[in-house]
């Protein structure tokens, strides 16, 4: 420290009036940092205030919009594929039964087929006697169709 910033033990009214002044100086200034301080304290207060309030109605902005992609889901998209799905069942049913009905027409026709066939075979059997021969089916070159007959 310089002799110039110590203070007298005793000191003189001069010593005094500058030492006054210096601390109405810092005095001064501590104000107007306190001053400065909150006006920005203020400032800052106000930002963060519109930040909050930009950020709660962007929030709000997606939550609309994601209700709506829901209400579309539940109320278009869902029904839609529950609809096809319904479409697809009764097909699929529907295909089944015509299926099962056409196995039923071609056994029904295999077995009219057989009988014909043993009743030709007992007749044959009949009038050649005990001679007779089966008939060789992999000699027979027409081959009936026997679902649309």
């Amino acid at each position: 420290m310089s002799g110039k910033d110590r203070i007298d033990v005793f000191p003189s009214r001069m010593a005094q009036t500058i030492m006054k002044a210096r601390l109405k100086g810092a005095q001064t200034g501590r104000n107007l940092l306190k001053k400065k301080a909150d006006a920005l304290s203020m400032r800052f207060r106000q930002i963060l205030r519109k930040i909050i309030e930009t950020s709660f109605v962007t929030l709000d902005e997606a939550i609309k919009i994601t209700n709506r992609r829901v209400n579309a889901i539940e109320h278009v998209i869902i029904p839609r594929i529950e609809r096809t799905l319904t479409y697809i069942i009764t097909e699929l049913d529907e295909r089944e039964r015509e299926e099962f009905y056409r196995l039923k027409k071609i056994q029904e026709k295999k077995k009219q087929h057989r009988e014909r066939t043993e009743k030709e075979n007992a007749q044959r059997k009949a009038q050649l006697g005990p001679i007779a021969e089966p008939m060789n089916m992999l000699n027979d070159e027409a081959d009936e169709d026997m679902l649309f007959e």
